[in-house]
């Protein structure tokens, strides 16, 4: 079996969307080949995002060989320190801490190993794959959770900020073996923005659900005759508001993606349909409610406070999320708002697991893979992120159908299987053969 070095600050037992993919990675390389050697944090801070979650420290990744950047680690910047490290792009203390403890630990326990993974969040993570590649003489693999400096949610105190960092995108990355994104349309992004880039591996594969957490029947629910809506993980509340508050000098200073708006990745405009709903017909919205599951700021609770409807449950452990989306009579998936044709870089994480719950789904996202995916799996309908009339329309049926006893939309399962974490790995896997020359097929992206 060959050992495979991987890099991810995003770990457990720190919990949040962007550890399930780390996670289950290294849970099932073994399988095809590769046994992984970790290097990641203390497993100690407690974050907006990397919340903790002791539920999700498997057995299973308890025989893996896992080593931590000793600790404490220091918190990030804030305030003015945050604003000037911006703008003269100096990495603060926490991301400092990180890439010279993963370097130093790196390089005892990469001995032996036949090949880097890097999880890129964060991005800079590239800085220290790279120079352990060199040490070692191995080929790095850098794992992209979002399109980094392609990401159009990405905010940046400037487009010279932007450039530049494009700029480092563009040649850290063309030090990698292999890149993989997580979107076929990040894939796609990333070939446009570096053609040079194309003559590389570069695949997609995307994050995924586990087979394993929706086995067996959901949990039972009270007979309540409660309409449940959920949605599980962040809100953009907060930035998408100071955003439009700062709209004109953000696209001046060209540090924002001109035609981006991050207000509907929220619950602003479904609370905003349902008091519609309320207005014109009271009775179809009794006992309606909106379960917020996920780290919420104060922004997101003031929101809240002007609807009947919510329900702020806060972060919860993995396990008690899973159990919440299986039981909602509708699941809600917000994205930012594109302007009509322009093709989002991301799909959120939670999409994978919302469709393998089977539960019908809202989706008010902009064009790109979500639409795709969602679509041929068949058990979301969708309108325009900010389509609040469209969002109302949509709402009225799902509550009709379901107090009609109306039939439930059934998902494709050949459309759902693909997005399975052991299919997922096995794609890595592959991708990391054909690296380091074994027999094996490029894997094609996930469509």
């Amino acid at each position: 079996m060959r050992k495979l070095l991987f890099l991810a600050y995003h770990y457990p037992p720190v919990g949040g969307g962007g550890v399930q993919r780390n996670r289950r990675f290294a849970e099932h390389l073994r399988t095809y080949g590769y046994d992984p050697v970790l290097v990641t944090g203390t497993g100690t801070r407690d974050a907006r995002w990397s919340p903790l979650d002791a539920t999700i420290a498997d057995p299973a990744l308890a025989g893996l060989e896992t080593h931590r950047v000793t600790g404490p680690e220091p918190g990030g910047d804030t305030g003015m320190s945050r604003l000037v490290n911006g703008i003269v792009g100096r990495p603060d203390p926490h991301l400092r801490w990180w890439l010279d403890g993963a370097l130093r630990v790196g390089l005892e326990a990469g001995r032996g190993c036949d090949a880097i993974l890097a999880s890129l969040v964060p991005y800079e993570t590239a800085q220290t794959a790279m120079k352990l590649s060199e040490r070692f003489g191995i080929p790095w693999i850098a794992d992209l959770q979002d399109p980094w400096a392609l990401d159009e949610m990405w905010l940046y105190p400037s487009g010279l900020h932007h450039a530049i960092d494009k700029r480092r995108m563009r040649r850290q990355l063309a030090t990698a073996a292999a890149i993989v994104m997580n979107t076929p349309e990040a894939a796609a992004r990333l070939t446009r923005e570096f053609p040079e880039l194309a003559a590389r591996i570069v695949v997609s594969i995307t994050n995924g659900f586990d087979a394993a957490d929706f086995d067996g029947e959901p949990p039972a629910r009270e007979e309540d005759g409660v309409f449940r809506i959920v949605h599980t993980g962040t809100m953009h509340t907060a930035t998408g508001l100071r955003l439009r508050r700062r709209k004109r000098v953000r696209r001046w200073l060209g540090g924002v993606t001109p035609h981006v708006d991050f207000l509907p990745r929220s619950h602003v405009y479904l609370l905003e349909a349902l008091e519609r709903l309320k207005a014109t017909d009271p009775g179809l919205t009794d006992g309606v409610e909106v379960h917020l599951a996920g780290v919420l700021t104060d922004a997101d609770r003031e929101i809240a406070e002007h609807s009947c409807f919510p329900r702020l449950l806060g972060y919860r452990s993995h396990e008690e999320t899973l159990a919440l989306v299986r039981t909602a009579d509708l699941l809600f998936l917000p994205m930012h708002d594109l302007a009509v044709g322009h093709r989002a870089g991301l799909v959120p994480g939670k999409a994978y697991e919302y469709i393998a719950s089977g539960r019908p789904i809202l989706a008010a996202v902009p064009d790109g893979d979500v639409r795709d995916i969602l679509g041929a799996v068949g058990t979301a309908e969708f309108c325009r992120p900010a389509d609040v009339d469209g969002m109302a329309a949509l709402l009225r049926a799902a509550i009709t159908r379901a107090r009609s006893g109306g039939a439930l939309p059934v998902a494709d399962a050949d459309a759902v299987a693909p997005y399975e974490r052991r299919e997922l790995t096995r794609r890595l896997a592959g991708t990391i053969d054909v690296v380091l020359g074994a027999d094996a097929p490029a894997p094609s992206p996930v469509a």
